[in-house]
């Protein structure tokens, strides 16, 4: 982690014709922008309170459907039956249901016990008592109609909840470690610069046509929890020589089909000027970012053509009344695990108590309970993590115990293994129109029969489940990244199945996944791919060797579902998926360009673009 040089002589060609504002191109040039200049996504609310439960699911304008819907959360679902292979082919209005996924926002993961408790009347009366906590600390619902839509944001905004900007060319939720202002080892407590800028700027409709979404951490977590790696804007605390503790600036992360990391601007942020900076850089992005193809519209597109420098001397120029002064990288992250699962003191004597779901699955009247737990034996404070948990702060230390007993009969998990505390997994097939397979339910089935084969397997893995391209699991920064995608079996059927990324990491060595075109297996053959890998990885491992070090050091023949399945006892249901005899790709393999269901390449430049991921 460099500073980049205080020079700033040398000033990038920009890229001409890419729709920015800034530079004078202000009409639109995609429906996407068409549909943004015609009225803006913060609009519809009256529509959706005032119309749409009159009309019905069937008169919602489309563009207000698969647009602006999403500014206050809302997604289409996807219409039950329909498999992956159909997903890239099909327009939105046959892929979609007539129900909404919901989406809470909960800037900083910050919930209260009575909050919760409304999330989970929600959920049981109107979503079928389905509910999933997300890895950007948000809640989701499903099977919501539109009909009840005015009835729940009601309840939400009336416990001080909100869904504004949760979707769309936003500012989305802002990340913040589920322990600030109770770990005694932070930098700092990021929690009133949060507050100050979801209070100035969340629902500005300055800010609401941004080039595309616009994700954001501010912390001072000594773990590196929120990912500040991976996010569009990111304030990592840090103690700066003269000026005390404040904040690094980085910009440019995301993943998505077009990974990258994100680059530090070599910055100290004062804790008081956070807001102000936070504003900044997104009005650059908004001003300068590229309109004309969304899937180069990201932050990440423009910091990589221009360079830290440049946009550190823009912010100081045309958006910022002084100057920010140099400042310190980050140190090294406490731990290499980002999860706060298990229990943990308090810089007050008291306990924070982080527990695992199953990869986020959660219901409605679980959550209820959860709630109910922490009033009972804690202070009502509820926290959502980064890694699809929860924790519940302000636990006596005479109830630690008692508390753990409780969550562990509601199937959550205090000291879970490797494996449930490693899985994530995105929505998937069962309620996304962009997936291509199914990922909760396999999340599950590999926690349980890991569990079941590695029993004494301790070191940390990531196992993160995708459902397609998009990455909003975050395949590609995990120990074994599963993407969805269709791969002939040993008949040569296209089924269900996944290409493995394999030793991403984020912590002291960052780095995104290593990728084998051929390596890919079908869904039925994962559990024994993985399975066979780490068994791999167990006997050849050095002292103190990690897996993703692992992966970086062996050939990469050694990954190959060929070598792995010989160490699986049993292992023939390996599915050598998407190899063909000459090693290239086999007929309805999609990688090239990442542009089955929802990528670059399906429905692209329509209103109804969802363009998930991280």
């Amino acid at each position: 982690m460099t500073t980049p040089a205080r020079s700033r002589s040398a000033r990038p060609s920009r890229p001409k014709g890419q729709g920015q504002w800034a530079l004078g191109h202000l009409e639109p040039l995609n429906p996407n922008e068409r549909m943004k200049k015609d009225q803006d996504g913060l609009a519809v609310r009256d529509r959706i309170l005032n119309r749409y439960p009159y009309t019905g699911f069937a008169g919602i304008d489309p563009q207000d459907l698969r647009g602006r819907f999403r500014w206050w959360g809302l997604y289409t679902q996807r219409r039950e039956g329909i498999d992956g292979g159909k997903t890239a082919v099909l327009e939105p209005e046959e892929l979609e249901a007539p129900f909404f996924m919901q989406r809470i926002r909960l800037d900083g993961g910050r919930l209260t016990s009575d909050q919760l408790r409304v999330v989970a009347g929600i959920s049981t009366r109107y979503g079928r008592d389905v509910a999933d906590v997300t890895d950007r600390q948000n809640i989701q619902l499903h099977w919501i109609r539109i009909e009840d839509v005015s009835a729940i944001w009601a309840a939400l905004e009336g416990a001080g909840l909100t869904t504004a900007e949760a979707c769309g060319d936003t500012p989305r939720v802002i990340l913040g470690c589920p322990l600030a202002g109770v770990d005694g080892d932070e930098v700092i407590d990021a929690t009133p610069a949060i507050e100050e800028t979801v209070r100035r700027y969340v629902g500005d409709e300055s800010l609401s046509n941004l080039p595309r979404k616009f994700k954001s951490a501010i912390s001072g977590c000594a773990d590196h929890c929120t990912l500040h790696e991976i996010n569009d804007i990111a304030f990592v605390g840090v103690v700066h020589p003269e000026f005390g503790a404040g904040y690094d600036l980085w910009v440019g992360g995301g993943l998505s089909t077009n990974p990258k990391l994100g680059v530090r601007l070599g910055t100290f942020v004062p804790p008081d000027r956070v807001a102000e900076v936070w504003h900044a850089v997104a009005s650059l992005f908004r001003d300068y970012g590229y309109r004309r193809m969304r899937t180069r519209a990201r932050l990440k597109f423009l910091v990589a053509d221009m360079g830290p420098e440049w946009v550190r001397a823009t912010l100081e120029k045309e958006y910022l009344a002084t100057a920010l002064p140099d400042g310190p990288p980050p140190a090294p992250p406490r731990n290499e695990g980002r999860d706060h699962i298990g229990v943990h003191q308090q810089r007050d004597g008291r306990f924070a108590v982080g527990f695992a779901p199953r990869a986020g699955r959660l219901s409605g009247t679980t959550l209820a309970a959860v709630a109910d737990l922490s009033d009972r034996f804690a202070a009502g404070r509820i926290r959502a993590t980064t890694t699809q948990k929860l924790v519940i702060l302000d636990v006596d230390p005479a109830r630690v115990d008692e508390l753990e007993a409780e969550l562990t009969a509601l199937d959550l998990v205090v000291r879970p293994s490797v494996f449930r505390r490693g899985t994530m997994a995105c929505t998937g097939i069962q309620f996304c129109k962009l997936a291509i397979v199914e990922t909760k339910g396999k999340a599950g089935s590999l926690i349980d029969e890991l569990e079941r084969r590695l029993p004494d397997f301790d070191e940390p893995i990531g196992i993160h489940v995708n459902g397609c391209p998009n990455a909003c699991a975050r395949f590609q920064v995990a120990d074994i990244g599963l993407k969805g995608s269709l791969v002939p079996d040993a008949s040569g059927e296209l089924v269900e199945g996944f290409q493995i990324h394999l030793g991403g990491h984020l912590g002291t060595r960052s780095r995104l996944g290593r990728k084998s075109r051929g390596l890919k297996v079908t869904s039925v053959g994962v559990v024994d791919y993985v399975d066979g890998l780490l068994r791999a990885y167990s006997a050849d491992r050095g002292a103190g060797e990690s897996f993703a070090d692992w992966v970086e050091r062996v050939d990469e023949s050694a990954l190959s579902v060929a070598s792995v399945r010989a160490g699986v006892p049993g292992g023939a249901g390996v599915s050598d998926g998407g190899r063909t005899a000459g090693g290239g790709r086999a007929p309805g393999d999609t990688e090239a360009g990442d542009t089955a269901a929802g990528g670059a390449g399906s429905a692209a430049g329509t209103p109804g673009e969802r363009g998930g991921g991280s």
